[in-house]
């Protein structure tokens, strides 16, 4: 296909180069046009802004550092509005505002164009290797038609929902990868400073069930299903857990800011009489606050996890 690709940094310069590799012709372009050396020298197109290298294209990939580097590029003098013909597609790369998106999806229709907002994780030798996820939210038929394509990019394509979801999906991931960080950080300080060596912490942490297990597939025993009974680790022993962890935390001088949230959540639970469910019932407390039901039945959960 004739693809438009702007922006060549650490991930769209790899991602492009995939595209590449898989026969598509490419138009290019980036602020900086040694960047594009190497696809040039493998017969790309460089193009002098966004409108040249959408022009003719069948398809227009972004990879920018955010919102206001997208908008500029999509409406700004020069940009792909203009350029793009009816008919073809925008899948923008990089990670934006759900709100941004829905907006410019909108503007984009209008003029024949579908755009659907794709994300990706994996990192920059995720990109490299194509061991990438791509989140895609937007027009369903579009992604089944240009789905070879976006393999050529990732080996995981998912198609998320409707238009902003794909971005969504990436947010909640990349926050859920941060405080889990976090948290670590905080375990991590208070082992070692209790007197564990750190490569042995490491090794034993691993060895648990928590370290054994893949962090989201977790969910998937009570949380998704809403499944608290009987239980599997009894909320009283956890929070009985939680609060030795935290006397240790104490008496040597660690700061414990993301475990005291989780310690108190669980207290709180305990206060409702759940002392005899699964600890995990705690979490329920968040779905309260914030008005939602995070439900899934249990055979789509099967089917998910197969």
């Amino acid at each position: 296909m004739n693809i438009g690709f702007i922006g060549l940094g650490v991930m769209g310069r790899h991602m492009a180069a995939n595209l590449q590799s898989a026969g598509h012709a490419l138009q290019v372009n980036d602020v900086r046009r040694d960047a594009a050396a190497p696809l040039l020298a493998g017969g790309a197109v460089w193009a002098d802004g966004p409108a040249q290298a959408a022009r003719g294209a069948q398809i227009v990939f972004t990879s920018l550092p955010g919102p206001a580097e997208v908008e500029a590029v999509a409406l700004g003098e020069g940009g792909l509005l203009g350029a793009m013909r009816a008919g073809s597609a925008w899948f923008d790369l990089t990670t934006n505002a759900p709100e941004v998106v829905r907006r410019l999806c909108a503007k984009f229709a209008q003029r024949g164009v579908r755009m659907l907002d794709a994300p990706v994780s994996g990192g920059p030798k995720g990109a490299q290797t194509r061991k990438l996820a791509l989140w895609v939210g937007g027009d369903a038929q579009a992604f089944e038609q240009y789905l070879p394509v976006l393999k050529a990019i990732g080996d995981e394509p998912f198609y998320v929902g409707p238009i902003g979801a794909g971005s969504v999906a990436k947010l909640a991931h990349n926050c859920a990868s941060f405080s889990v960080q976090t948290a670590l950080a905080e375990i991590f300080t208070l082992g070692v400073k209790a007197g564990v060596e750190p490569l042995a912490l490491f090794r034993a942490l691993r060895q648990g069930a928590t370290g054994r297990k893949r962090t989201f597939d977790r969910l998937a025993e009570q949380f998704l299903p809403g499944s608290y009974d009987p239980p599997a680790f009894a909320l009283r022993l956890a929070h009985k857990d939680m609060a030795l962890a935290a006397a240790l935390a104490r008496e040597h001088q660690v700061p414990m800011r993301v475990a005291e949230i989780a310690m108190q959540d669980m207290t709180e639970a305990l206060e409702r009489g759940w002392g005899e469910r699964d600890a995990r019932v705690a979490m329920t407390l968040q779905e309260e606050r914030a008005g939602v039901a995070a439900r899934v039945s249990a055979d789509q959960l099967r089917k998910a996890m197969e």
